[in-house]
């Protein structure tokens, strides 16, 4: 591959920022941990033991034990599959809803740009966490359902971010050519405008996926997420909340995990950001 191919540039600007690779390099230990779980975590997650109830950290259990004698070390990691997916997926869902009808709402403008406009300001009206509370307590508490409600109401600002992006790409003069040589404007805007427009929606899905495994940890925390015995970093703080006095690590352990994903991600996003700005040198 040349030296001078675009993505080789963007490596090359990415790698130049070094808290956004630190950032990179804990996500990869984050989604390697979530993949082999089965070979890394010590313990069944969900296996009790009334002999191990509420352990401090020791060299049996790296991060203690919890109120039913689980390993919390095992749930942390195995926790990690359900904030992995909940990010990747209700942002392929979000994704999936908002850049069609960012790019349509941008391309077709006239009252279908008027008409979606209006529908995604209202739906952003109502704060996004609040929305996927409400659909996730409508379709039923369970994971699945947490990343349907939590894509849906992310999907308005993909549709805010590709509208734009599209309105600005829309207006360069190799569209105007394409149009005059009498390209469809379904293949104008497959082919010339959607290509053009992935650089923002790509940095807003890494920042979308860590506002994704907040949101999951708030529904889990709610009981609307992941459900017991099966490991969710916020249903691990609900259960935590109750012993923060005589177990403090069973809070501690979750929460700096929720912590280092989600900065991770936004420092990969602010990083892909600045590579992919052309202005960048």
């Amino acid at each position: 591959m040349s030296a001078r191919h675009p993505g080789v540039l963007v490596a090359r600007r990415f790698l130049r920022r070094p808290i956004a690779v630190v950032g990179l390099a804990v996500i990869v230990l984050f989604v390697a941990g979530a993949v082999f779980a089965p070979l890394v975590a010590p313990y069944d997650p969900v296996a009790t033991s009334w002999s191990a109830i509420r352990k401090a950290p020791s060299w049996a259990h790296w991060m203690g034990t919890d109120e039913n004698g689980r390993d919390v070390l095992s749930r942390v990691i195995y926790g990690a599959r359900a904030s992995m997916l909940a990010g990747v997926i209700s942002v392929m869902i979000a994704a999936g809803i908002g850049v069609p009808a960012g790019v349509l709402s941008g391309f077709a403008g006239g009252w279908t740009d008027a008409l979606l406009s209006r529908v995604t300001d209202a739906i952003l009206a109502c704060p996004s966490l609040i929305l996927a509370i409400a659909l996730a307590a409508f379709l039923g508490p369970n994971l699945t359902n947490a990343m349907i409600a939590i894509g849906v109401s992310t999907a308005p600002r993909f549709m805010r971010v590709a509208r734009a992006a599209t309105l600005e790409v829309a207006s360069l003069d190799y569209i105007d050519a394409a149009r005059t040589v009498g390209t469809t404007p379904f293949r104008v805007a497959v082919r010339h405008i959607l290509p053009n427009i992935v650089p923002p929606v790509l940095v807003q899905g890494t920042l979308a996926i860590a506002a994704a495994i907040i949101a999951e940890a708030s529904l889990s925390f709610l009981g609307l997420g992941q459900q017991p015995p099966d490991p969710s970093w916020g249903s691990m703080l609900n259960a935590a909340h109750r012993f923060l006095s005589q177990a403090p690590w069973l809070a501690v352990f979750p929460g700096l995990a929720i912590f280092l994903c989600v900065l991770s991600f936004n420092l990969v996003g602010d990083g892909l950001r600045d590579a992919l700005d052309p202005r960048a040198q």
